[in-house]
C-alpha cells in the first residue's frame, strides 16, 4: 500500500513540475507579447501537466498515407472577388466544439447542411472504429481522404447521437483536394464550398497554450500532425488569419478555436493538404 502511495506521490511531483515548466512558458511569452513581440497570446488549459510527447500520442494522429493520389484537381477557380471576411458559423455550417473530432468529420457536417439544410452531428467514433477498412489506423491515426473514402463506399456516417445512418445522401464517388500549399485557392474554397478539411503542424507547445490573437510562430513546419477545420477567414490588426475549428473541447484557445495565420506561405501545413467531400 505504502510503495504505491509513493508512486502516486511521485507522478503527482513530476505532473506538478511540467504544469509549472509550461505556465513559466506563457508567462514569458506574454509578457512578450505585451511588449508587442508576438501577436498571439497563451494561457494554461486543462493540458498542462503533460508532456509534448504525451499530448502528441493522444490527440495528433493524422499520418500522410504513403500511397496518397491527390489526382488532379476538379476545383473550379472563381473569377468573382471574395468577401473580406467569412465565418461559416454564422451562417448555421458548423457543429459545436468536441473532443477529438475530425476534420474529415466536419467537412461532411458542413456539405451535408448545404445539401439538406440539415445541421447533424456526424460520428467521428464511428470512423475510428469503421474506417481502418479504408485504410486509417483507428485511433492511432489516418487521413481526411481516408475517411472520405470509408463514408463514400460505406453508403454513410452515423449520427453523433446514434441515430441510424444519415447518409443515402445524394453523396458523390468523389472528394477534392486543393492545389498543394495554394493560400489563394483554399480562400477561393472556403467561400464558395464551405468548411474545409486542413492538416497541420500542431507539435508546438504555444500551439497548445493558444489563447487569443494570430496565431504566427516560423517554428512550426509543413510536417503535418493533426486534422482540423478551417471555418472562414478574416484580419485581425492587420494580421490576415484563419478560422480553425480545432477538436481538443472549449477549453482549447478561444472556445475551441484558434486564428491561424494566413498569407505565410502556408504556415504549419495548413494548405498543404486541404480536401473536401463532394455532395
Amino acid at each position: 500500500m505504502f510503495g504505491s502511495l509513493r508512486l502516486t506521490v511521485i507522478e503527482e511531483s513530476g505532473r506538478r513540475r511540467i504544469w509549472e515548466e509550461n505556465l513559466e512558458m506563457i508567462d514569458v511569452h506574454n509578457l512578450e507579447a505585451s511588449l508587442g513581440l508576438h501577436t498571439y497570446e497563451l494561457a494554461m488549459n486543462h493540458l498542462g501537466d503533460l508532456t509534448t510527447e504525451e499530448i502528441t500520442g493522444m490527440l495528433m494522429g493524422t499520418t500522410v498515407p504513403s500511397d496518397l493520389e491527390r489526382g488532379p484537381s476538379n476545383f473550379v477557380r472563381l473569377n468573382t472577388s471574395l468577401p473580406a471576411s467569412l465565418d461559416w458559423r454564422d451562417k448555421g455550417l458548423v457543429t459545436e466544439v468536441k473532443m477529438q473530432a475530425f476534420s474529415a468529420v466536419g467537412a461532411l457536417e458542413g456539405q451535408l447542411n448545404k445539401s439538406t439544410g440539415v445541421l447533424v452531428s456526424l460520428s467521428p467514433q464511428n470512423l475510428v472504429d469503421c474506417s481502418v477498412k479504408g485504410g486509417n489506423a483507428g485511433c492511432k491515426g489516418g487521413f481526411m481522404s481516408k475517411a472520405f473514402h470509408y463514408v463514400i463506399t460505406n453508403q454513410g456516417i452515423d449520427s453523433d447521437a446514434g441515430y441510424p445512418y444519415v447518409g443515402k445522401v445524394s453523396f458523390k464517388d468523389d472528394y477534392a483536394f486543393i492545389p498543394e500549399g495554394d493560400e489563394v485557392a483554399l480562400r477561393e474554397a472556403l467561400a464558395s464550398i464551405g468548411p474545409i478539411a486542413v492538416a497541420i503542424d500542431a507539435s508546438k507547445s504555444k500551439f497548445v497554450f493558444y489563447r487569443h490573437g494570430v496565431y504566427r510562430d516560423h517554428t512550426c513546419t509543413h510536417k503535418v500532425n493533426h486534422g482540423v477545420l478551417v471555418v472562414g477567414y478574416g484580419t485581425e490588426r492587420q494580421y490576415d488569419y484563419w478560422l480553425v475549428k480545432n477538436s481538443w473541447g472549449v477549453k482549447y484557445g478561444d472556445e475551441g478555436y484558434i486564428k491561424m495565420a494566413r498569407n505565410r506561405h502556408s504556415q504549419c501545413g495548413i494548405a498543404r493538404y486541404a480536401c473536401y467531400p463532394i455532395m
